[in-house]
This record gives C-alpha cells, structure tokens and sequence, in this order.
C-alpha cells in the first residue's frame, strides 16, 4: 500500500518500448523497465545507479511521465498521478537533464529559458516580479544578474548545468529527478555542482531522485540507493549498508569498482571483474538477468526469477543464492 512518509512512490513501474525488424506481425519490445517498486521520503535523496542501459534513465523520466508508463502507478504526495492531467504536476516536480550543451535552447537567452517556466505556471504578477525571480533563482545556483542575457553558448559546461538547475528549481519544485546531472561534467566541477545539490536540499527542504553510474558520488549524497540492472531493481539499502554490507553479487562488483584513494587498502581489495558482456534487453536471459555473468549462478537462476525480498530491515534485494553469496 501507500506509504503517507513517501513523497514519491512507484508500483510495479513497466516502461516497455517497441522495436522495429524481427519477423513479420511478430511485436518485439525492449524492457527497459521491468516491475520496479521503490518510494522516496520527503526531503530524502534517493540515489539510482547502474551501467548505461540499465534503465534507470527511464525510470526517472517514467516516473515524471516523459514517458508514459506501459504499466504500474506513480503516486506524488498520495495522489495517484498515473493517468491524470501533468501540468499541475510539473510544478512540482522537475527534472535536471544529463547533458546541459543538448538539454538548453541555443537561440534563448539564459533569462528566457529560466522565465519560460514562471510564464508557463503563471509564477510572476508583473514583469518586475520576473526579473526579480530569475535573478533571485541566478543567485541561488552560484549565477549573477548579467547572466541573463546571455546565451548557452557563452558559458562553460559547469555553468550550463547551473542554468539547467536554475530552471528546474524557478518553479519552486518539491521533487527534483537529477538524470546524471554530473556526468558531462569535469571532475573539480562535479564536486561543486553535487555540494550545490545538497545545500540546495537544505536551504529549500527538496527532495531528489539522483540518477549516476557512477557509485562514489551516490554514495556521497544519497541517502539510499537502488542498484538497477536490465530493468529489475536488484537491491535497495540505506546508503552505508549498501557500501559496506551489500549482499547482492553485481552490487558487489560494483562496489569493489570504487577507487580507493589509500594505496595500502587500494593493494589489499580485491576487484570483482564480472565475466561477458551485458545481454540485451530485447530478448534478455530467463530466470533472474544478472545469471549470465553471475559467479554463483545455476539452474534455479536459469528456472525462475528471484523474488524482491527484504534482507535485514530496509534492505531489500532479489537474488537466490544469498547465502552463497555472503
């Protein structure tokens, strides 16, 4: 049921997309996202991660119905917002794009592309009160007022992001879905904007659902954190337990993919490289999908899928052979 703590809560999520070839009235379709569950508590971040094509992309711009859902419920606040009319909802909910050079009109100014959405909500009583809102939402990312006039292409790759933050948060939203708003970025400048994100967490109480690949920095600034792989959620913890207590086989071999920066422990831990390469999400291994390149996969994998269970409380993960594995 419905969690009332949840801001943001998911059932059953499917996002299935069509593909072209294959044989003649046979319907193919990618998997993109497979039954994921998962909620998110007010002021919470919720960290996603996973390698390229794992879905959680998707799952973030299902959530937000860019896409609409092939199945499942997305639930705001309560309210079931899987079939309802979005506009209401964009306010509150808003999403910072991956790529800030593909994601911000070059023909508007910074000030028009942050003052689209307070026209579009009808935010400001004057054109005063725009200005003022842009500036004031300029400031907040770190931008001054000469900033405005100014087009995408004057600014560094950190201070487009910036102005794709700004313009999410000139709504004043609750929700933010950050789609690997780092990721694009040089290293020195990812440090800067993920500070950003937290103190902005802070001062305006938001809520986010951080979407990386890369686990250092989830592990940085999420609360908790989903592991996705082929379109299933294969485990969810709080943000320690998943770092120093996973007991899911490819959260593992992720896990033991972060740099260590002391060179002693470095020496002393182990990798876990995994074996083959991704299946596809076209026609994806039966039973449980991480059995291809598992360690400790046998029949029972190849038989049926494992079932989402909770591991110890708040932990919860979908593996057969969890005893084997830890």
């Amino acid at each position: 049921m419905m969690d009332h703590k949840n801001l943001v809560e998911v059932q059953n999520l499917q996002q299935y997309f069509p593909v072209a070839g294959g044989k003649l009235f046979e319907k193919k379709v990618v998997k993109a996202v497979d039954n994921v569950s998962f909620g998110i508590k007010k002021g919470e971040t919720l960290g996603l991660v996973g390698e390229s094509g794992c879905g959680k992309t998707t799952t973030g711009r299902t959530l937000l119905r860019l896409y609409e859902p092939t199945a499942g419920k997305i639930f705001f606040d309560g309210e079931d917002i899987t079939k309802v009319n979005m506009l209401p909802y964009r306010q509150k909910m808003q999403i910072v794009f991956q790529d800030p050079y593909a994601s911000l009109d070059p023909r508007m100014t910074v000030g028009d592309i942050i003052g689209e959405a307070i026209d579009i909500h009808q935010l400001a009583s004057s054109k005063k009160d725009r200005q003022d809102q842009i500036i004031s939402v300029l400031s907040t990312v770190g931008l001054n007022s000469e900033h405005a006039n100014r087009y995408p292409h004057e600014f560094s790759g950190g201070q487009r992001q910036r102005v794709g933050i700004a313009r999410a948060l000139a709504v004043n939203p609750q929700f933010i879905v950050c789609d690997e708003p780092v990721s694009a970025l040089d290293v020195s400048i990812q440090a800067q904007v993920v500070n950003m994100f937290e103190q902005l967490q802070e001062e305006m109480g938001l809520t986010y659902l951080f979407i990386a690949h890369d686990l250092s920095i989830v592990k940085h600034i999420s609360n908790r954190i989903g592991v996705m792989y082929l379109g299933k959620m294969v485990e969810l913890a709080d943000s320690y337990e998943l770092t120093f207590h996973s007991v899911h086989p490819y959260t593992k071999s992720l896990i033991s993919a972060i740099p260590i920066a002391d060179p002693e422990t470095s020496r002393k831990s182990k990798r876990i490289v995994l074996e083959g390469d991704v299946p596809s999400p076209v026609n994806p291994p039966s039973g449980c999908r991480f059995r291809t390149r598992c360690p400790y996969a046998d029949e029972l994998c190849a038989a049926q899928e494992p079932e989402w269970k909770e591991v110890s409380s708040g932990h919860y993960a979908a593996c057969h052979h969890l005893d084997k594995v830890n």
